[in-house]
Formats: structure tokens, sequence, C-alpha cells
């Protein structure tokens, strides 16, 4: 089993993890300031396409945590490379935010609405969605059978403060009903992020943990990249899901309070 006490690098999910909606938890500035001052770093981990890393550094600031760009590894990251490395170039249709078309468009990708133009489907975390969009990629789905098709995500729903709202795995699924095509999936449960945030700050997978509120994807995504899990039930997983999973994470905690409480006593 990774042991918690050798951890340097916290990879932390944000929403149901550190705050839930607009609401943030009121361990989460002091956990936050201990981890630096014992020596450790943090990074925010997250699955939500609809925001830029820009959206989410002043999201944060809005709640009281101080980010830059390099605190971040995000699904909409992850996807950039995906796509720089298998699909340079290609026009995009993006069924996702404003913001999400933005960082592809700032990374050199064209995004047209136009379909007979897209060679390629994004699926984001789309709190825009219209009919039209799932209109549009319904009909290229269905006429043509060999386009590239990727979802930044598999989450199905995004907690908030009154419960949950649909998140991008549930609109794939509709998709899926409409097609039978289901997406290459870029973020967790995928091990691309904890691993690339791992090359970048040098840590190794004994130093990193992944503390999440999702087994099917935080936890799967530490697992995967053999890293320290912490799974937290803050957010969307119930103990009656945990019992239920075949995935078990190396820490349950009631919330990443307890991680806290274990720097304190250090």
């Amino acid at each position: 089993m990774n042991k918690i006490e050798n951890v340097k690098l916290y990879l932390f999910d944000m929403d149901g993890t550190l705050y839930l909606g607009d609401r943030l938890f009121d361990f989460t500035l002091e956990l936050l300031d201990t981890i630096k001052k014992s020596g450790g770093k943090y990074m925010f981990m997250t699955n939500n396409s609809s925001k830029s890393v820009a959206d989410y550094i002043k999201k944060l600031d809005k709640l009281g945590i101080k980010a830059t760009y390099d605190d971040f590894i995000t699904s909409s990251q992850a996807t950039v490379l995906y796509l720089k490395k298998h699909h340079s170039g290609a026009k995009l249709y993006v069924c996702g935010t404003q913001s999400l078309k933005k960082e592809l468009e700032d990374n050199g990708f064209e995004v047209t609405e136009d379909i007979d133009r897209v060679e390629l489907i994004v699926m984001g975390f789309d709190t825009e969605l219209t009919f039209k969009k799932l209109h549009d990629v319904s009909k290229m789905l269905c006429t043509r059978k060999n386009i590239p098709y990727i979802a930044t995500n598999p989450d199905y729903v995004c907690p908030t403060e009154f419960g949950s709202v649909p998140d991008c795995g549930s609109v794939c699924d509709m998709l899926y009903n409409v097609s039978g095509r289901r997406p290459i999936v870029i973020g967790k449960p995928e091990p691309t992020m904890p691993i690339l945030a791992m090359e970048k700050t040098g840590y190794t997978r004994e130093q990193t943990a992944v503390v999440g509120d999702r087994i099917y994807t935080d936890i799967k995504s530490g697992l995967g990249a053999r890293a320290v899990t912490v799974l937290v039930l803050s957010g969307e997983t119930t103990k009656e899901i945990l019992d239920a999973s075949e995935e078990k994470p190396d820490y349950v905690m009631e919330s990443a309070k307890e991680i806290l409480d274990i720097l304190k006593k250090r």
C-alpha cells in the first residue's frame, strides 16, 4: 500500500473535494497553506472542461485561493496535448463552452460550426448546451461513421450545492443511444493527467497523491498512474458506492480535512 506519509505532491480534484459549487470548504485554505509550509506542492486537477485555466484562476481567486497557470492540470490541457499529438491541424466541432473553444483556438486549432468542414468532434462539459449542438453532433456521428470523436471527460454528473447536474458523460450516453458510437476519453479515469503532473514537477509516484471524490474518475486515474489514492466522501461518492466498487483507494476520508490533520502531526 502506498503511504500518504511519503507524499509531497497533492493533485486535488476541485469541485466536491476543495469546494462545492461556490462554497469553499472551511478547511481548504489552511490545508493548502500547510502543504506549502511543510515543503510540499499541490496542483488542481480537474475533469471540468467548461472553464479554461484562466477562468479557474478567476473562480479560485473569488473563493480566496491564489493560483497561477502552473498550478493546474486540466482535461482541457490534456485534450490539447492529445490533439496536437494525434490530430494536429484538424478542424474541430466543439460541443462545449466558449471558454473551451477559446482554449483550443489559443492552441492553434480552428473551431467551426460548418459541419461539412469539421474533421473531428470534441465533447466537453457544456454548460451552454443547445439542441442545435446535439443535432449537429448526432448528424455527424450518424452520417460520417469514421469521423474522430473525443470527449474531455467521462463524468456523468457535476456536483452542485443542491445535488448534481448532467456532465459530459451523460450527454455522451445520449449520443450513444442515437449513433451507437462512444468517444475516446481524454481526462480521468485515464492516467494522463497525474502522469503529466509528475513529469512536470519531478516527483515520483510514491511522492504523489491523487485526492478526489469520485472512484470512477479520480481514484481510477490515480491507480492507473500508480500514485497514492485518497477518496473523500465530501462530494459524489457514498459509502454504498465505495462498497460496491471494484476499485479501492489507498485511503478513504470523510473530507480532505483529514490530510490537514495528518500534516499537523508531522
